[in-house]
């Protein structure tokens, strides 16, 4: 018994040892100035407003020797353009205070949580046909026109059916699917219930 409490004992004083050698990344003006940093420049891709995504995404990044951030992967995905959005806002992040260890600078991984939340929570297929987007629908694991789709669920569908939304690359070149006058087409996938 009083080997484990010895040994405890030694590894609580490396621990606060090694605590006081180590000073973490600091953005500018701390954690609140971070968080006022992504409430101010974190837009909103027009798609997931147009359609109702609303979600959590955690970003992974680094925080370099020299300040800058690095290596920014969204952990999970929640579509509609979302974590490119949440990409570009933390990679033209000011650079931060970087991290130290016994006195050098080192690289430092983080990751936090990026909410994109709007009030809107129904998408309606006229508002989706005028807009300069296309759309194709996943239902049951079977793709739809908005038009087929319409007959399926309607004039409007919740956002929350919505499992995730995903740039459409007709590689098969299916006629019905074709959308050379939309600037880009999203494959709406629909949870199954």
């Amino acid at each position: 018994m009083k080997r484990i409490c010895i040994v405890g004992i030694a590894l609580l004083m490396f621990h606060l040892s090694w605590a006081q050698e180590q000073i973490l990344p600091e953005f500018p003006g701390g954690i609140s100035a971070f968080e006022r940093y992504i409430r101010k420049n974190l837009r909103y891709p027009e798609v997931a407003l147009l359609i109702g995504i609303n979600g959590k995404l955690n970003m992974c990044f680094v925080i370099s020797k020299k300040g800058k951030v690095t290596n920014v992967t969204p952990i999970n995905c929640i579509g509609a353009g979302c974590e490119a959005e949440a990409v570009k806002l933390l990679e033209k992040s000011p650079s931060w205070k970087p991290g130290m260890l016994y006195d050098r600078p080192v690289s430092v991984s983080y990751s936090v949580p990026i909410t994109f939340l709007n009030d809107k929570h129904k998408a309606s297929m006229k508002e989706l046909r005028k807009s300069s987007y296309g759309f194709v629908f996943s239902v049951k694991g079977r793709l739809y026109t908005i038009d087929e789709a319409e007959k399926i669920l309607g004039n409007t569908f919740l956002s929350p059916q919505i499992e995730i939304a995903v740039p459409f690359y007709n590689y098969n070149k299916i006629p019905k699917f074709d959308m050379p006058d939309k600037k880009e087409v999203y494959l709406l996938i629909f949870k199954s219930k």
